[in-house]
């Protein structure tokens, strides 16, 4: 079950956390995976690992907030391997901030890489589905797109279109074979959370992972590898009913 042997799939923002993960998971399945990443660096460790354990992996360098550089990264995908199967939408970035302190440049800057990064890669991605029969796609929200949280006004924001271009492109792509779905984790202990806590509150760094942690009615954050299990069965054929939906990964925080 939850093989992926032969199929061609497209990570975005491979290189660390969530997406490195979900990049080795699918490898270790027997998916080519393309590692879509701005940083050359880190998308070469995430290759180099899945390399190491047997599996298949290319990098392309990407910036997905730019229409000629994701043009650019498609068309090497298309040179490399003929076709697209499964196309992950996982490079995202954060703020912090209410709707009085974002300022223009920091919703500008959310919206190009979280939203517009988000389209620019599905039209490429949908564009090459419809020339095989179809595929999936997998888009990167949070349990922002269903709540409020503090001080996140522009991450939500961007999150919420997540959730809505999800659904718009199940509807109208189903007919084409083409399914569309997305996760929502709530907090995820990776890298870029390590780095928030060192920047932000210096000197006590363990205080407030554990408060962050048990933000989570389960009592930790989750795993970068529980994500990329959950992107796996959606993107495997034994969810191939599944389409338009959201699922939340959140240690119990919707429910509670």
């Amino acid at each position: 079950m939850f093989r992926l042997d032969n199929r061609i799939a497209v990570v975005t923002g491979a290189g660390s956390g969530i997406g490195a993960a979900i990049a080795e998971t699918f490898a270790a399945q027997g998916a080519h995976v393309f590692v879509l990443e701005l940083s050359a660096s880190a998308g070469d460790e995430t290759a180099a690992r899945i390399r190491t354990a047997g599996g298949k992996a290319d990098v392309v360098s990407c910036d997905v907030s730019s229409a000629a550089s994701v043009a650019a990264a498609f068309n090497a995908v298309r040179a490399a391997a003929g076709r697209l199967d499964i196309l992950v939408n996982n490079a995202g970035i954060a703020h912090i901030g209410t709707v009085e302190s974002t300022t223009e440049a920091d919703l500008d800057r959310i919206y190009s890489v979280n939203v517009k990064g988000l389209h620019l890669c599905s039209q490429a991605g949908v564009g090459m589905m419809l020339k095989n029969g179809g595929g999936v796609i997998l888009n990167l929200a949070s349990i922002a797109s269903l709540i409020g949280l503090t001080d996140r006004f522009a991450y939500s924001m961007s999150k919420g279109a997540v959730l809505a271009m999800t659904r718009s492109i199940a509807v109208d792509y189903v007919k084409q074979g083409i399914r569309c779905n997305c996760v929502a984790p709530a907090r995820v202990h990776t890298p870029f959370v390590d780095g928030y806590l060192k920047n932000t509150y210096p000197g006590r760094e363990d205080e407030m992972f554990k408060e962050l942690s048990e933000y989570q009615p389960i009592g930790r954050m989750g795993q970068p590898d529980e994500v990329a299990a959950l992107a796996l069965y959606l993107c495997s054929d034994e969810a191939s009913f599944i389409t338009g939906q959201c699922y939340p990964i959140d240690g119990g925080v919707l429910v509670f």
